[in-house]
């Protein structure tokens, strides 16, 4: 076993998005978690072939809606750690795992609920995805160029950002807090809480007056000339952050403009037509060419790669932060330790894999095992 979550045993009810990330995460870091996916009718075919969210796990299949089926995953949680789970608020409650069912009968577990909105709150029992939570949240709407509609940012504000990532972390916070006072908890992780928190310091800059509510108009929303993408020759993009004086300095430098025209600096004034300057520069070499001209420039300058491009980039590369996980080539679990490194991820189970090895490490006998079977309760 390797990584610092190493012997921290984790059962996850299967689900999508920010959910199955958290026990992603904490697979990664060395957790032993057990997915309990649920029960496959005949024909209704094997999942998803390539989910890499589900990297590191095994994997029981078992019929919640059967009477004996809440039973098996409450024998689980007795010898577990943490328990996860992304339903609406109640439908735990309704099977009979809710939490205060389950620390009832095992005071130390840690109890994470995922859900978008809360588990309290008007919107509570409503449906939702991502965008919906983080337009709640403020977190959408100043993302976007000038003129323009607000820009999803693929999910990843409310549902990995601001869910899985957070959900990971409280569970985190809470085996240490376990740890001294030998009990267990309920974490209460939301999308939209999330989502929030990740616009603190935009929250802060506006309360300064250093951030307007127009779109497309501030330093970090495409509004600065020195903080942005620009297209190169070759159709390709790169990106500057010049925000300090001395990168800034570098940037205007390398790209060989009259200093006059580009200072001061944070004239706002004058930022759209900057843009459009530096802009029309960056249109007279490729890619490539602007990355090995910004070599070694303290301009704060990066190529903009593809998905495909990104794992072969040499600093990439080095560092190792693509794996071969069964045969693809996946983001490295992050972040890293000298003492208890992690290892490379094991493939995403078949549901159902591992049904026999989870119960019977669970002290479950093979009599019974073979009747939950035989009965439809597991698969």
């Amino acid at each position: 076993m390797s990584g610092p979550l190493s012997g921290v045993r984790v059962i996850e009810l299967a689900g999508l998005g920010p959910a199955p990330f958290c026990g992603m995460i904490l697979a990664d870091l060395g957790a032993q978690v057990t997915r309990v996916d649920r029960m496959r009718r005949p024909g209704a075919g094997g999942g998803q072939d390539k989910d890499f969210l589900g990297r590191g796990r095994r994997s029981i299949m078992v019929d919640l809606k059967h009477p004996e089926g809440p039973g098996v995953v409450r024998e689980l949680a007795a010898s577990a750690d943490v328990l996860l789970e992304g339903f609406r608020p109640g439908v735990m409650e309704r099977l009979g795992l809710g939490p205060q069912q389950l620390l009832a009968a095992v005071p130390t577990l840690v109890y994470g609920r995922m859900t978008g909105w809360g588990q309290s709150g008007p919107l509570a029992p409503s449906p939702g995805h991502d965008i919906n939570y983080i337009a709640v949240a403020g977190a959408i709407e100043p993302i976007g160029r000038a003129g323009g509609p607000p820009v999803p940012p693929l999910a990843l504000v409310g549902d990995f950002g601001g869910g899985g990532m957070l959900l990971a972390m409280g569970v985190c916070a809470a085996l240490v807090e376990r740890s001294v006072s030998g009990q267990g908890q309920v974490i209460d992780a939301a999308s939209i809480d999330g989502a929030s928190l990740l616009m603190t310091v935009v929250h802060s800059f506006r309360a300064e007056g250093a951030w307007t509510d127009v779109r497309g108009t501030n330093l970090f929303d495409s509004g600065a000339p020195f903080y942005d993408v620009y297209q190169a020759a070759d159709g390709t993009f790169v990106s500057v952050g010049a925000i300090e004086p001395k990168f800034y300095d570098a940037l205007v430098d390398a790209l060989g403009l009259d200093r006059d025209q580009m200072y001061p600096q944070h004239d706002r004034a004058r930022w759209p037509a900057r843009k459009e300057l530096i802009a029309s520069v960056f249109t007279t070499r490729t890619r490539a060419e602007w990355a090995e001209l910004m070599a070694g420039r303290d301009a704060c300058f990066a190529p903009v790669l593809t998905l495909g491009e990104a794992p072969a980039h040499p600093h990439n590369r080095e560092r190792g932060s693509f794996v071969d996980v069964g045969g693809d080539l996946q983001p490295a679990p992050a972040p890293r330790f000298s003492r208890t490194p992690t290892a490379v991820p094991s493939p995403s189970p078949r549901p159902g894999q591992h049904t026999d090895a989870v119960l019977g490490s669970s002290g479950i006998p093979v009599h019974r095992v073979n009747a939950l079977r035989q009965a439809g309760v597991v698969a």
